[in-house]
């Protein structure tokens, strides 16, 4: 059998081609995933930046610590809390400390890098900084800049005043840094977190637990950071292992969905490829072969194309990487620093992977072979009788019946776990799989609708795409499925994004009847003078806010994080916003109470709860309302006395009666305008802060769009030029009939392109029912937002398969017609 599969190969190299082509592009991106892979799992450990030559960072309590009967719970709070002054006193005994601020500097006028940030100069030793032009700072309005932005002697606007720049240091990658003198930022920044301690570590450690001896507040959460734990001083210190988890997920993602493809192509095409050679098997039954033996001559055709194909995905693979690498980084998807290891593994799980998958879509097509009976496929006629068999039948209701049970759950029993990115990202997957499976069902009647108006159009072109797309069923379905595929996953992903981000784009028009909003110019708000000017506006009511999180326990083993608005007064909240409130009131929220979402465990009006601030401070407050649940961005809302300390980011300003809407935009744009704020109307700023899908998933998606649109190409173009030998006659029968060669290439086009019509609204069908479940998750959770089906995308993919299939099929068909002269049997 081995001998029968290689001269099959040989001869019918055609065939095989697109198998081995998906099979080696599917290897080549497993085993770029798989290096990827390893080099996050043996990611180097982040350096420390800012303090690479401090001997010693002491840090305020930054992770809040709840004991359990099952052990702590931690989470990294959202506000660090000071070290306190008693045990800065004892560290000022043991040498020199240096306190640590940062506070962000916007510069006006376009000059200048995009968000640099404020120091005192007496830390940029510690980095270390060394001045490369002029000199330090000695003046309120005296700066040293990194980057040689400006130079010494200039003078910049910025929201922090006009600043004359002293000197200038070379930069060092991580920041963009303006260095003031220490007063003047204190001054800018009163609140320090962290400091340096010129001092033996040792020493250190033991000051700050004499001051937990004594019971100093605070205290016990001091930390003290020595060789690499100094990173954890620097901003966002967790960046890379987050841009690590999500290229992870990326590229698991598309390996996935490579997998997937792959063996749906690989299948595909041996499927086809048996059901042309049922006159071939037939015969080799006749010559006294088994059922065993011509199984195995399958899988065994199927295991040589797997190995040369894997193989060639391993040497793909080694030479893909790099570019891969170095988009990934460009696009911001992975740190700067990522580079490839020397790994073997990857290629050793993409071969014999490559080799699983080609034996597995060769599976089913060798036990059909098998099948063939001695005669039966000698008698059998052209035309496609039976290309449902009753194992696909059962497959393809089974899958259907499992995706539909399994979203009907998922409505009834948590809608909101729709929403989420790994959900609607796999869940498409059932239904593309049934409906592949079923596609011969609905090919023939489809193709009968769609050629309903052509057929009846003078001439016989019309009537013959019709009668050959309908006869060969087995070949319609082959070359429907690839297209099928893909515009089902480029309409189910991307309008399941564009669909969340519509709902949420809506809740957040919905929440706010603001006339203005008044937003701060950075993360560290407004300060009270602004606040000040903006209550002294006429006609303006005003609700400040401030951003802010809570921690609750739930179950006694979780410890969660919601994100929480701190509001001066409920009044002022309900006038410039509509919250969905499932029950209580929300002005019933004061100092002792919170108002909380249906997410949380605990969420009945007037029980209490136990929650902790950001900053770790431990509350025991009222539930005074409770909000629908939505697309999860309802957070809770308390007031200003439990918001640690959060700097107010937001004002929102309704209008008195009979106030003038322009005097009092201009009013708030005055006032705000010393401190850089920005002032727009309600629904301006509804839209800009609606969330919308951020560029690193928005480039995965497409990324994985890439790759299915990839394989369908190959498929397509895979699938026509097999059936292309096989069409030689017929066309040549036609040819002699008196059709002249443009009708008979009109026919093929058009049959190829009324077979991808059919493709592409199998594909809609899918992508609109998956659709469809996630509007009715919305519809539960309260969000009325429509279903969003991507047109562009999904015509975009249909046409470069129209173009490649009529391409396809006509170029043979006419090279076949110019060699043959038109002769049937020539």
């Amino acid at each position: 059998m081995l001998t029968v599969a290689l001269c099959t190969l040989r001869t019918r190299w055609v065939t095989f081609t697109g198998s081995f082509v998906a099979l080696a592009l599917g290897v080549a991106l497993l085993a770029v995933t798989g290096r990827a892979l390893a080099a996050s799992l043996d990611a180097p450990e982040r350096a420390p930046e800012r303090f690479a030559a401090a001997p010693v960072v002491v840090r305020g309590q930054d992770t809040l610590r709840v004991p359990t009967p099952s052990g702590d719970r931690t989470a990294e709070q959202a506000r660090v809390r000071p070290v306190p002054t008693p045990v800065v006193a004892r560290l000022e005994r043991l040498g020199t400390v240096v306190e640590d601020r940062s506070f962000p500097v916007r510069v006006r006028g376009g000059r200048g890098p995009g968000a640099p940030v404020g120091h005192p100069w007496s830390t940029a030793a510690f980095a270390p900084y060394r001045i490369d032009a002029g000199r330090a700072p000695r003046a309120a309005d005296e700066v040293v800049v990194t980057g040689g932005w400006a130079a010494p002697g200039e003078r910049v606007r910025t929201d922090r005043g006009t600043l004359r720049v002293v000197g200038t240091v070379p930069g060092l990658g991580f920041e963009d840094a303006v260095f003031f003198t220490d007063a003047r930022a204190a001054e800018l920044a009163p609140r320090s977190v962290q400091l340096a301690v010129d001092a033996e570590a040792s020493a250190v450690r033991e000051a700050v637990r004499e001051a937990v001896r004594d019971g100093v507040p605070g205290g016990a959460g001091v930390r003290v950071l020595t060789g690499a734990d100094r990173r954890y001083a620097d901003a966002d210190p967790h960046r890379d292992e987050e841009a690590l988890t999500a290229l992870n997920a990326l590229f698991g993602t598309a390996g996935g969905v490579s997998a997937f493809v792959s063996v749906f192509v690989v299948s595909s095409t041996f499927a086809f490829a048996v059901a042309q050679r049922r006159r071939e098997f037939g015969l080799l039954r006749t010559a006294g072969a088994t059922p065993g033996q011509l199984r195995r001559t399958v899988l065994a055709e199927a295991a040589v194309v797997g190995v040369l194909a894997s193989g060639t995905g391993c040497v793909l693979g080694a030479y893909g990487a790099p570019p891969l690498t170095h988009w990934v980084v460009g696009e911001g998807l992975a740190p700067a620093w990522f580079t490839l290891g020397d790994h073997t593994w990857p290629y050793h799980l993409a071969f014999w992977t490559g080799l699983l998958v080609a034996l597995c879509g060769a599976a089913a097509a060798s036990w059909r072979a098998g099948r063939t009976g001695p005669v039966e496929a000698l008698r059998e006629a052209a035309a496609d009788a039976g290309a449902t068999t009753r194992g696909r039948w059962l497959s393809g209701l089974a899958l259907l019946l499992t995706a539909l049970v399994t979203l009907v759950l998922a409505l009834a029993d948590d809608p909101g776990d729709l929403l989420h990115r790994k959900t609607y990202v796999t869940r498409p997957m059932l239904l593309i799989t049934a409906a592949a499976l079923l596609a011969p069902v609905v090919v023939r009647p489809l193709t009968r609708l769609l050629t309903r108006l052509p057929a009846r159009l003078p001439g016989a072109t019309g009537l013959l795409v019709r009668e050959n797309a309908a006869t060969g069923v087995r070949r319609t379905a082959a070359l429907a499925a690839p297209v099928l595929v893909t515009v089902a996953l480029t309409g189910s992903l991307l309008g399941a994004v564009a669909t969340l981000d519509g709902a949420k784009a809506a809740e957040t028009r919905a929440r706010t009847t603001a006339a203005y909003v008044a937003a701060a110019p950075s993360d560290a708000g407004f300060d009270p003078a602004t606040l000040d000017r903006l209550r002294a506006v006429p006609g303006a009511r005003i609700s400040p806010s401030a951003a802010g999180e809570v921690y609750v326990l739930e179950d006694g083993v979780a410890l969660v994080r919601s994100q929480a608005r701190a509001v001066a007064a409920p009044g002022a909240l309900a006038a410039t916003a509509r919250l969905p409130v499932a029950k209580g009131r929300v002005a019933d929220l004061d100092d002792r109470s919170i108002i909380v979402n249906e997410e949380w465990r605990e969420h009945t009006v007037g029980r209490s709860v136990r929650v902790w601030l950001g900053d770790g401070t431990e509350r025991v407050l009222r539930i005074a309302a409770v909000l629908e649940t939505g697309t999860g961005d309802n957070g809770v809302y308390v007031t200003a006395a439990n918001a640690a300390g959060a700097p107010v980011d937001r004002v929102d300003v309704a209008l008195a009666d009979g106030a003038d809407p322009d005097a009092v935009a201009a009013g708030l744009r005055a006032a705000v305008a010393p401190s850089g704020g920005r002032v727009s109307s309600g629904h301006a700023w509804a839209d800009a802060a609606s969330p919308g899908s951020e560029g690193a998933t928005r480039a995965g998606l497409l990324l994985v769009l890439g790759i299915a649109l990839l394989y369908t190409g190959i498929s397509v173009v895979n699938t026509v030029l097999m059936a292309a030998p096989a069409r030689i006659r017929e066309q040549a029968v036609l040819r002699l009939a008196g059709a002249t060669d443009g009708q008979v290439l009109r026919v093929v086009a058009a049959e190829s392109l009324t077979v991808v019509a059919v493709g592409t609204l199998l594909g809609l069908a899918v992508a609109g029912l998956d659709l469809a479940g996630m509007w009715a998750a919305l519809a539960l959770l309260s969000v009325p937002a429509p279903p969003v089906l991507p047109w562009a995308a999904a015509g975009t993919v249909a046409g470069v398969c129209a173009v490649l299939a009529a391409t396809a099929s006509v170029v043979p068909a006419a090279l076949a017609l110019r060699r043959r002269g038109g002769r049937p049997g020539g």
